[in-house]
Formats: C-alpha cells, sequence, structure tokens
C-alpha cells in the first residue's frame, strides 16, 4: 500500500457510472435541507483543530470539510462527482473559507502515504462500490498515529431499510460490490481495517427529520433529488414496474414516520466511528 493504485481499464466504466448517478438530481438540496447536521457532528468527534492536515474522502458538496476549515485546519474535499465539488465550492466562496478541492475516486486516492493528519468521511465512502480497497486507501494517505473517522448511515436504520427496499427493483450490482450501509456495522469496520486502526469511539447516533410536513413529501424529495433513488426509480421504469416502485417508497416512509401523517419526524441512524492508525 505504499503508492498510488492505478484502476483497472473495466473499473472505469463503473465509475462513470456512478459519477453520472450522483451528478443526477439535486443532492447539494439535500445537504441544505436535512443533512447539514452530519458535518459539524463528524468534525467534533475527531478532535480536528488548528493546523491539522485533512482529508474528506466521498465529500460530496463538503458537508465536514466546510466545518474542518472553518477550525482552521488545511482542508482538501476529494470526490469522484465534479458537479458535488463545484456546489462546495460555492459553498466555501460563499462562508469566506479556503480548502482544496480534487476530484478523485475513493478506491484509487491521488494523494501519498502518510500524507494527513485526519482522513475522514460523512456518509459518503461508504457508497464506493468496494469497500476494502477504499478502507485500504484511507489506511494508506493517513500517518502513523493519524485518525480515521466515518460517519456512516446504519444497516438497522432507516437509510439501510431504504436500500433493502429499492434492491428488488435495482439492477444487479457490479461483481464484488457490497451494500453501502455494512459501513455503519462495526463489526464490518473491523474486518476492513483489521489492525491497522484502533477505533476507540464507535457511537451510534440519530439524524431527526422534520423538513416535510407528510412522508409522501419526504419519498417525492428522495425520487427528485437523491441519486441512486433516481437510478433505481428509472431501471422499474424500464421493467414495468414503476407503480410497484413508488409504491413500497411510500410504505417505507408511512413506516419510519415517528411523527403524524401532517406532521412527519423522521429519526436516521448512523454509526459514528473514531480511530487511531497503527
Amino acid at each position: 500500500m505504499s503508492t498510488t493504485p492505478v484502476p483497472e481499464p473495466s473499473d472505469l466504466d463503473l465509475k462513470k457510472k456512478h459519477r453520472g448517478m450522483w451528478a443526477s438530481g439535486d443532492y447539494p438540496t439535500m445537504v441544505e435541507r436535512f443533512l447539514l447536521p452530519l458535518g459539524p457532528r463528524l468534525v467534533r468527534a475527531a478532535g480536528i483543530g488548528a493546523g491539522d492536515r485533512v482529508l474528506d474522502v466521498a465529500a460530496g458538496t463538503g458537508n465536514p470539510s466546510l466545518p474542518a476549515a472553518a477550525a482552521r485546519a488545511a482542508v482538501t474535499a476529494s470526490d469522484l462527482t465534479p458537479e458535488l465539488l463545484d456546489a462546495g465550492r460555492r459553498r466555501a466562496e460563499a462562508e469566506n473559507l479556503d480548502l482544496e478541492w480534487v476530484e478523485a475516486d475513493a478506491e484509487h486516492l491521488p494523494f501519498g502515504q502518510g500524507s494527513y493528519d485526519v482522513v475522514m468521511s460523512s456518509i459518503g465512502v461508504m457508497f464506493a462500490p468496494h469497500h476494502q480497497p477504499s478502507a485500504d486507501e484511507m489506511v494508506r494517505v493517513c500517518r502513523p498515529g493519524g485518525r480515521i473517522a466515518l460517519l456512516s448511515w446504519t444497516p438497522e436504520g432507516m437509510v439501510g431499510a431504504l436500500f433493502r427496499t429499492m434492491r428488488p427493483f435495482a439492477p444487479a450490482p457490479p461483481p464484488g460490490a457490497q451494500p453501502a450501509p455494512l459501513w455503519g456495522s462495526a463489526d464490518h469496520l473491523a474486518q476492513l481495517f483489521g489492525g491497522r486502526v484502533q477505533f476507540h469511539s464507535a457511537e451510534r447516533g440519530v439524524l431527526e427529520v422534520t423538513a416535510f410536513p407528510r412522508p409522501g413529501d419526504f419519498a417525492a424529495h428522495f425520487t427528485a433529488s437523491y441519486g441512486p433513488t433516481i437510478s433505481t426509480r428509472a431501471h422499474a421504469r424500464s421493467q414495468g414496474r414503476l407503480d410497484e416502485f413508488d409504491a413500497a417508497l411510500d410504505d417505507l416512509m408511512t413506516t419510519w414516520n415517528r411523527g403524524t401523517a401532517d406532521a412527519a419526524r423522521f429519526e436516521m441512524e448512523y454509526l459514528l466511528s473514531v480511530g487511531t492508525r497503527s
């Protein structure tokens, strides 16, 4: 793991599809609408402060990158999808924050060994299709004694249920791909990082969402803005199963509504883990 891995030609087509999926819809609006609290939570848990060299892997619009930069860390925000990085740059400019934005694949990071004091990801690296190479890369670019910090949706929580609901309507996953919510399992992280990272903190938390009056409004937001849902719904349409998919998504939102029919409230569970690189 001393050099940056080179992607196989067959891998490039898969990454092109992933890039297009995340560029579809309006993920930046999802961040602004209800995901913003996650970034500062990860930065606080990681203990990021002035002078830390920080890499945000699969940063998207930079939800944890911006508060890390506000804490006067030297931040690199990396993501596969340039459209999301562009949205992050606009946020940084509006907040007068200085950080670096780099287009990069989480499975093939273009950074040197031991380049960063903190390597982090908030609901980002979990969506790289191949988990082990992504974990290996996070370890490679983190200096010994540095910190790795992860915030990931859990398999048992609402987003885990969303992906189980969508799975029967989605095309077959590529060879070797694993379900994203596995990153929200402490056992899975132990398998991925082995003895290379000593996780001293692994706590479950909940993101409460009250931005949508009715469960159906939240479902509509996912179908309009969230790349994985948009992609799966398009496949369901091609198979003549669009109505079935929409009904399943509506049922999911009704099941997970912890409020009322006209004042919806959702609890999205995540695992926040922080460890030290051996």
